[in-house]
């Protein structure tokens, strides 16, 4: 009887709390850190004293509690925080602990082609974080091996999470790729931060995000005209072009431009060329992001597929280029979408920058 009215009063301020925002309370003789989500969509908040509760999607349910022996509400996993260790499936999560300064709860990753960060890389090669494989061919000796409280995983892969759930470790969906705000998917830094212990540093680190990310906006919300702009290259007979309501799409708008796809599409299509220039032909810039052995030339552009000099954008030397083999796109970008905005400004609008401004993902392709 005692447990039921413990469970009724954890409901009740459970419901007391907004649905979006983790209010002040006390645990182990501190307040928590309070976690509003303002742009993300993939995950919400609810707070009381003893238990945190963060749904992701509509099917994974986290009780994120500091007392291993807290009682949760039924449907939800229980996970102890701060975690020590964890395994990160994708460059996007490893880009919200490597802002945290929080490798060392890192212990495993998938690989590290195309990694630039240097600490991460000695980590690797002295063992203190483990390469489990990539998707859908997952190595469980070394999943273990790595000892992870808990492991971020990313649905939209390949897979292979089946083997890892008789593992036993509880599994945690990252679902920062699928936002469409830029700001959305840089706020999944206060999801990693819930786990680690680091409220604090997510809230404050974001913060400063949004406040250059919206001032950057608002400068070039008021841009006399705007130029248009297409996106993408052909890969094995077909163009993949993202949707008007795609990430991409969004931050090409707030730097003061216009994409060429306009429906509400979210993820895009893969389109014939014939198709995709139609759209693109007379598009002022065209953005490119690719990996290239050796220096990414209009010749090179054109090498591979011999039509490219038809378009506008071509013509008149205004590719928008980056090289991941050059640049750790993936690996900082998803929290520095301000960086990024400011980047594209720069190109669009060159007057609302400063004249020295260097870029650090994309510039014009000589």
């Amino acid at each position: 009887m005692k447990k039921f009215f413990g469970l009724l009063a954890m409901a009740v301020l459970l419901a007391a709390c907004g649905n979006n925002s983790a209010k002040n309370g006390n645990a182990e003789g501190g307040a928590h850190e309070t976690i509003t989500v303002k742009y993300a969509k993939g995950f919400t908040v609810r707070d009381s004293a003893d238990v945190r509760l963060v749904d992701v999607g509509k099917k994974d349910h986290f009780a994120l509690v500091k007392d291993a022996n807290a009682a949760v509400p039924e449907g939800y996993t229980k996970v102890t925080v701060p975690i020590k260790s964890t395994i990160c499936m994708t460059s996007l999560q490893l880009s919200n602990f490597t802002i945290l300064d929080a490798h060392d709860v890192v212990k495993g990753i998938t690989s590290t082609k195309n990694l630039f960060d240097e600490d991460i890389k000695a980590r690797v090669k002295n063992g203190k974080i483990v390469k489990i494989g990539m998707e859908g061919e997952f190595d469980n000796e070394l999943v273990m091996a790595a000892n992870p409280d808990v492991i971020f995983i990313s649905p939209s892969k390949r897979g292979g999470y089946e083997s890892i759930k008789e593992t036993g470790i509880t599994l945690v969906p990252h679902l920062g790729y699928k936002e469409l705000d830029p700001l959305g998917q840089a706020e999944w830094i206060k999801f990693i931060g819930m786990f680690i212990g680091k409220e604090k540093e997510a809230n404050e680190i974001f913060a400063g995000i949004e406040s250059r990310y919206n001032d950057l906006k608002e400068k070039a919300a008021k841009v006399a005209s705007r130029p248009t702009v297409t996106s993408g290259e052909m890969h094995y007979g077909n163009w993949h072009a993202v949707g008007g309501k795609n990430y991409l799409a969004q931050i090409f708008r707030d730097a003061g431009a216009d994409y060429v796809i306009t429906d509400d599409e979210e993820s895009g299509e893969d389109l014939e060329f014939e198709k995709m220039y139609a759209l693109s032909a007379n598009a002022d810039y065209w953005r490119i992001l690719n990996s290239f052995d050796g220096e990414f030339t209009y010749e090179a552009l054109k090498a591979k597929e011999p039509r490219n000099e038809m378009l506008k954008a071509f013509k008149e030397k205004k590719v928008i280029y980056c090289n991941m083999k050059q640049t750790p796109y993936y690996e900082i970008e998803p929290v520095k979408p301000d960086v990024l905005l400011k980047d594209l400004i720069a190109i669009f609008h060159p007057e609302l920058v400063e004249k020295d401004y260097t870029p650090t993902f994309y510039r014009l392709l000589k």
